[in-house]
């Protein structure tokens, strides 16, 4: 027996939608024909009529609830409302910056084009920038803006400096050319003060440990060449004090190499004090005592830079004839290639090679004292008879020609045509500054003095 709901309206919320006179009849439902038609229904009691409509009521009010919370196509989420596309402005172009180091100005244009600038541009930077610059070799430090220009860099601005500090910097214009402003090197003086202690090993190893450059120890031993056998006068503890200039930029840079301008040694026998000072009317510099007193002697003691001396003067069994002979003069061995310097003003009068001698040059001085050197490995360029030559001036390099058994420079001195032993002679006076001279050296010294004070507190 069917259940009395069975009989009762069906739930389906279409079927509550009343057709209007004009809709099409609706189409039969596939399985209408499998499905007995509904009995009508039986009048329904009072009690069972109060009940069915609160039921039709409380299912309508959920379905219309229902109905209005779903979304509009419940298998795809709802589609975002189109916003009206607007043009919007390109992003501003951002200038790179770049720094890097050429080696020559010749390498500033392949630079550019490797950067992706533009042949034309590149070319016109590079050409601007010798005008200024000049074509002085050295490397170039530049620092340039470029800005991404269509398919390529376009160059913005450029500043290149050499290592003085001086430079250009260029700006490109709207029609490409380049505006170019010279820039003026910016450098300062910074005195520095190293002091050290002798190794025992050499005064070179001894002044690189102490934190002397080495392009600084050659003048150093010459600043003493007439005071100091550095060989056999000085030994391990002896202490020695540098004083030396650096040009440097704003950013602390060093500039160009450091001059040597103080020099002390102290030794167990003697210690001196040196300045460095060009006086007026004088074409080099030399050094002068504290007292203004030049150090320079007629004839330097030791005519080879940072030598050792390897034989002295006299009587002695010869190394290579294997008789007792005299050595009538002094060997200063070192490195072959070492420069060999003037002893004195003088004039030459003999530069070639000579036989068991060597290469050898012969320099007559004005007292009447001749010097001879020999074995050079070789003369410098333009040395002959007739020449004159500076106290100092390089006139060739330690070698090992003629009949020798190793790299030296073999070095005599002559009085009245007699060889005499180098080490031995008394090497002439020096001059003493006097007064506009006087006084711009000690004005010099005092501020050195004070640089040194001023180190030696920090």
């Amino acid at each position: 027996m069917a259940h009395p709901y069975d009989q009762e309206p069906s739930f389906d919320p279409r079927s509550w939608i009343t057709p209007r006179p004009d809709d099409p009849p609706a189409a039969p439902r596939p399985d209408a024909a499998r499905r007995p038609a509904p009995s009508p229904p039986a009048t329904a009691r009072p009690r069972d009529r109060l009940a069915i409509g609160a039921g039709i009521g409380i299912a309508a009010i959920g379905a219309v609830a229902a109905f209005l919370a779903r979304p509009s196509n419940p298998s795809v989420e709802a589609p975002v409302q189109p916003v009206r596309a607007t043009r919007a402005n390109p992003p501003a172009s951002i200038a790179e910056r770049r720094t890097l180091i050429v080696p020559t100005l010749a390498d500033l244009a392949p630079t550019l084009l490797a950067s992706g600038i533009a042949a034309t541009q590149a070319q016109a930077a590079s050409a601007a920038v010798g005008r200024t610059l000049g074509a002085a070799t050295g490397e170039i430090r530049l620092a340039f803006a470029i800005t991404p220009s269509g398919a390529g860099n376009r160059l913005t601005e450029l500043v290149a400096r050499r290592a003085d500090g001086s430079g250009v910097m260029l700006a490109a214009g709207s029609d490409g050319a380049f505006a170019a402003t010279p820039i003026a090197a910016k450098l300062h003086r910074q005195t520095r003060f190293v002091r050290g202690e002798l190794d025992g090993d050499s005064f070179y190893s001894s002044a690189v440990a102490a934190g002397v450059s080495d392009v600084l120890i050659g003048p150093f031993v010459n600043a003493f060449r007439y005071d100091f056998d550095m060989q056999r006068e000085v030994a391990r503890g002896d202490v020695f004090e540098a004083g030396f200039e650096q040009r440097v930029t704003p950013e602390g840079e060093p500039v160009g190499q450091p001059v040597l301008v103080y020099a002390s040694l102290a030794t167990a026998g003697k210690s001196r004090a040196l300045y460095r000072y060009r006086a007026p009317g004088d074409a080099e510099a030399e050094w002068f005592d504290s007292g203004g007193k030049s150090s320079r002697r007629s004839l330097m003691r030791t005519p080879v830079e940072a030598a050792r001396i390897s034989s002295g003067f006299g009587m002695r069994g010869h190394p290579i004839l294997g008789f007792v002979k005299m050595h009538k003069g002094t060997d200063f061995a070192a490195p072959t290639g070492t420069p060999i310097y003037a002893a004195g003003d003088a004039t030459v009068t003999f530069a070639g090679p000579k036989g068991p001698n060597g290469n050898f040059v012969r320099l007559h001085h004005a007292n009447g004292w001749d010097t001879l050197y020999l074995h050079m490995n070789r003369i410098a360029a333009g040395l002959a008879p007739g020449l004159h030559v500076a106290q100092g001036q390089q006139i060739g390099e330690v070698g090992t020609t003629g009949r020798s058994t190793g790299p030296h420079l073999h070095y005599e001195v002559h009085i009245d045509g007699q060889p005499v032993d180098p080490l031995s002679i008394a090497v002439g006076g020096s001059r003493s500054l006097a007064g506009d001279a006087l006084k711009r050296f000690r004005t010099l010294r005092d501020r050195v003095d004070g640089a040194r004070v001023a180190a030696e507190s920090q």
